[in-house]
């Protein structure tokens, strides 16, 4: 747990999920403009009142949905053995720890990020992987495959990080047919092959 949520009375925490659970059943029911406040505390069986102590508004409240999402992946991200620069063939353990976290939370996941009614998940998403394929290719260097080829860095980042993200949300909408584990080997096989 972080230093926020350790700090966060339980009843906090356990008020805030079953709104989140709420507006994940509803996203499966019907579209988001059709969703009310008034919908999430009746399905969350709270108060009207209470989701306002939470959140400002629908918009407020998948802004927090979706910096606890990323905030989540991140310490994912940091506790896998192996993110202290890792070579290619290294680097699909962290990659299988974010897969992983992903069939851990597969409901919401598919949700948020498999369908096309919440861009704000994807979006978040998005720039988080932008960041570490922008990482990864820095630490790379002049000598990289990118910079012997010619390969402009911000087409490389678009690319890999817009690969990265298409094929989460194929897995997902696949109902993930593969084992986070296969899943990223095949990735960090398929950028050996591009690297060689």
């Amino acid at each position: 747990m972080d230093n926020r949520t350790s700090r966060t009375d339980p009843r906090i925490l356990r008020t805030r999920q079953l709104l989140k659970d709420a507006f994940v059943e509803l996203l499966q029911e019907m579209d988001i403009e059709k969703i009310s406040v008034n919908r999430i505390a009746e399905r969350a069986t709270i108060n009207r009142v209470t989701f306002y102590l939470h959140y400002r508004d629908i918009p407020d409240m998948l802004e927090k949905m979706a910096d606890d999402m990323i905030e989540d992946i991140n310490g994912i991200l940091k506790c896998a053995p192996g993110n202290q620069n890792p070579t290619e063939e290294e680097s699909w353990p962290l990659l299988m720890n974010l897969l992983e976290h992903i069939a851990e939370h597969a409901k919401f996941y598919k949700v948020i990020l498999a369908s096309k009614r919440t861009p704000i998940f994807t979006d978040r998403l998005l720039k988080l992987l932008t960041e570490l394929v922008t990482s990864r290719i820095e630490r790379m260097g002049n000598e990289s495959f990118l910079s012997k080829a010619g390969i402009q860095k911000d087409i490389a980042i678009w690319y890999g990080s817009s690969a990265l993200i298409g094929t989460i949300v194929a897995w997902l909408r696949k109902d993930m047919p593969y084992t986070p584990l296969f899943l990223a080997k095949q990735f960090a096989l398929m950028r050996s092959l591009k690297y060689s």
